[in-house]
This record gives C-alpha cells, structure tokens and sequence, in this order.
C-alpha cells in the first residue's frame, strides 16, 4: 500500500520538467473533466428531458454556483501553496499542522455555505434578474447544491492537499467514480423519476458526497507525512491565519470574478431563455475547453512551491517557460477544433434554433482570444505557488471585475447587443495577460537559488 502511494506521488524537484508538467497535468486534466460532467450532464439532461426553460434555470445558477466554489477553492489554493512549500522543504510537523487545519477550515466553511446558500438563493438570483418563469426551477436546483457545500468542500480541500505533495492520479479516480454516480442518477431522477431540475439537483449532491467520502478515506489511509488524524482535526491559529492570508486573496479573485460573471449572466437574462440557454450552453463547451489550462495552472502552482520549497528558482523559470509554450499548442488546437465543430456540439444541449445562434454567437467572439488564457494561467499558477497570492488577486479583480463592470455599465448601454456584452470577456483577458506579463518579467516574485543565497553569505 505505502509503495502505491509513494508511486502516485511526484516530487517535482529533479527531473525533466515539460514531461513532469504533462505527467501531473494529465490526471487533473482528466479529473477536472469528470467535475466539469456534474453540470453538464445537469444540463444535457435536463435541456433534453424536460426543456430550454429547465436549461435555462440550470444555467443561470452556474455563475452563483462558480461564485461560491470560488471561495473554497481559494482556500484550498492557500492550503496547498503552503503543503507544498512544506513538502518540498520536508517540513514534516508543519505539513501535519496545515492538513489538519485545513480540513477543519472545509468543515467549518462547508455548514456556513448551505446556511447562506438554502436562505439566500431566491434573493440571489432576484438580484440578477431570473425571469419569472425560471425562478422557480432555479430556486429548486441552487437550494439543493447548496445542502451539499460540505461535501463539496472537504472533497476541493482534500484533493488539494494530494495535489500539493505530488499526487493528481487519486482525485482522478475519485472524481470518476462520482460522474458515474451523476450520470446515473441524473438519468434516474430526471428522465424515469421525472422529478425536474430538483432531481438533477440531488444527484449532483449524491455524487458529491461520494467523492468527498473516497477522498478522506485516502487521507486516513496513507502513512506518508499528509495523512489525516481525525482526532487531530482542529484549528491551530498560526496556521490558518498563514491559510487564510495566502487563500482568501484567491478566494477573493475567483469569487468576485464569479461575480462579474453574474453580472455578465443578468445582462444576457435581458435577452429572454433562448439567450440564457445559448450562453449556458457555451459556458459548458468552454468548461471543457478551459479544463487542460486550468490542470497547467495548477500543475505550475505545485512546480513553483515545491521548487521554491527546495530552494530552487532555475528550474522554477525554466517551468514558466516550458508552461507557457505546452498551453499555447493546446490552445491553437482546441481553437480550431471549436470553430469547425460548434453548431454540433450546441445541438448536444438543444435543438432549438435560437438557442445555437446565441451558443454561436459566444464562440465567434472568444474563441480567437483563448491564447491569452494560456499565457495567463501558467503566470498565475506559477505567481500563486511562490505565496504572491495577493498579487494575482490584484490584477485578476482588476481586470476581470472591475475593468469588465466598467464596460459593461458604461460602453455597452451605448451600443446595446448580446454581442456587445460577449466583448467584455476577451478585452478584459487581454488587459490580465499584459499585467501578468509585466508583473512577471519586473518584479523579483521568486527567490534566488538556494546555491546563491549560500555564495551571498560566503
């Protein structure tokens, strides 16, 4: 057993590095597609099954949903900046201290989520201007994710914690087995059951709680310096404030930038359920296309921290370099494939008319700016990982909220379109590549090598 962990653990201190990036990135990738089904197949089914306006519920409650697992998410990116910096430096106690609290933080955080989440749902989504007609499916369905924000938090917190010290193969499998479980019971509950959007609610929470279970169950089990006591699951003080001074930023950026998203989303709600669904059914395609850039970022936060942890900034360079250049060969094929294949991939989510123009639409105007993305997440995941958390929250709320509500208040009213709203995106990630590009090549964000530091003081 202890040789099956060791050997689904990769320290990324020795090696060749593009081929360590593609082995760690692989299994994320992979995971992050299993969690990228949960609600797509929500909305495959439900789209299918019941119809556009069911669609356009589960749609519209994607931007509070990412708002939220934005947050947890954040922490978990602190936790596991801090983990891996551990890890890499072989600081055993001080690893042991920050998983425990950790999983404490997912805990606490998991039961004041479904509190707010349960009593303020309809609220929520009144603020963003769910048509009538779509309020009550959308209730329904926000209000049952919610009940399951504990599971959804312990399972991010946990795999966070595998990832830190190298392992990105068991939350692969963990996630496998739960999309079954969703896929299953959505079929079940929605097509047979015929219980609407609530029940493809339930399985999404079912599913969630599964992988949540395979994931501590990982924890308990292992020998290696990560593994979870749950006697020893508390609260060490001086460890969640380092948690939280790394995660909240994080949180923070991602969560507002959900914001944005739902501001962007109550624009598009202007445009009637045919709009709704179109967009909601490209966010779901552009879920996918974004996930091997998402599993880079998060490849090169753990390059960066364990490197940084081991005292070695060389390779820490040589790891944005090689990033940048593996995302940008993805990006150009995944470009290409979306514009020749996107009417059939709009049709998987409805045959409505209305609904692929809009989904069509959306993808004429990003697709051409997804390379700004790659450039983005390989900087951000690599400033991340050296504790700059604080940095990157800056120039993400800047640009992707901030900058993005200036133009949608202020320049879109003039030329008032569906299309005009789109612009918001690929304008605001050209603004957040050129400030990570600068902040990365000007200010002196990694430290030197441990062999310098020892020839400074000689």
């Amino acid at each position: 057993m202890e040789k099956q962990q060791r050997k689904n653990q990769v320290a990324m201190t020795e090696g060749v590095i593009w081929k360590q990036l593609l082995y760690f990135s692989i299994p994320l990738l992979l995971g992050n597609l299993f969690q990228q089904l949960y609600n797509t197949v929500d909305s495959v089914v439900v789209g299918n099954f019941v119809g556009s306006q069911a669609l356009a519920a589960v749609g519209s409650s994607n931007s509070l949903i990412n708002l939220i697992i934005g947050m947890s998410m954040g922490i978990g990116t602190g936790a596991g900046v801090i983990i891996s910096q551990y890890y890499g430096a072989g600081e055993k106690e001080k690893l042991q201290w920050a998983v425990h609290t950790s999983v404490a933080l997912s805990l606490i955080g998991g039961v004041l989520l479904t509190l707010i989440g349960v009593l303020f749902s309809p609220v929520l989504l009144k603020w963003m201007g769910t048509p009538k007609d779509v309020m009550p499916n959308s209730v329904a369905f926000l209000r049952i994710f919610f009940f399951g924000s504990v599971f959804n938090m312990v399972y991010n917190m946990g795999s966070g914690i595998l990832r830190a010290v190298g392992d990105s193969k068991r939350p692969l499998y963990y996630l496998g087995v739960s999309s079954v479980v969703n896929i299953i019971l959505d079929l079940l509950f929605v097509a047979v059951f015929k219980m609407g959007t609530a029940g493809a609610g339930i399985a999404t929470v079912i599913a969630q709680a599964v992988s949540s279970a395979l994931v501590v169950r990982a924890l308990v089990k292992t020998r290696e310096s990560h593994r979870l006591i749950p006697s020893r699951i508390a609260i060490d003080k001086r460890m969640m404030v380092r948690i939280l001074k790394l995660g909240i930023p994080t949180g923070i950026q991602q969560s507002i930038i959900s914001l944005s998203n739902v501001v962007v989303q109550a624009n598009v709600n202007v445009y009637g359920a045919a709009a709704m669904a179109g967009f909601g059914a490209y966010t779901k395609i552009d879920g996918f296309a974004m996930l091997p850039l998402q599993s880079f970022c998060l490849a090169s936060t753990v390059f960066t921290g364990q490197n940084i942890g081991a005292g070695k900034a060389k390779r820490v360079k040589q790891g944005i370099l090689q990033g940048i250049l593996i995302s940008l060969g993805y990006t150009a094929l995944i470009s290409a494939f979306l514009y020749f294949y996107a009417e059939p991939l709009l049709k998987i989510f409805s045959p409505d008319r209305d609904v692929i123009t809009y989904g069509t639409s959306s993808m004429a105007i990003l697709l051409p700016f997804y390379w700004t993305m790659a450039i983005h997440q390989i900087l951000m995941g690599s400033i991340r990982g050296s504790g700059r958390t604080m940095v990157s929250m800056m120039i993400g709320v800047g640009n992707m909220c901030l900058l993005r509500m200036v133009y949608i208040n202020f320049l879109v009213p003039f030329f008032p379109s569906f299309e005009a709203v789109m612009w918001c995106y690929p304008i605001t990630w050209v603004t957040t590549m050129l400030m990570d590009c600068i902040y990365s090549l000007k200010a002196k964000w990694i430290p030197k090598d441990r062999n310098e530091q020892i020839g400074d003081k000689q």
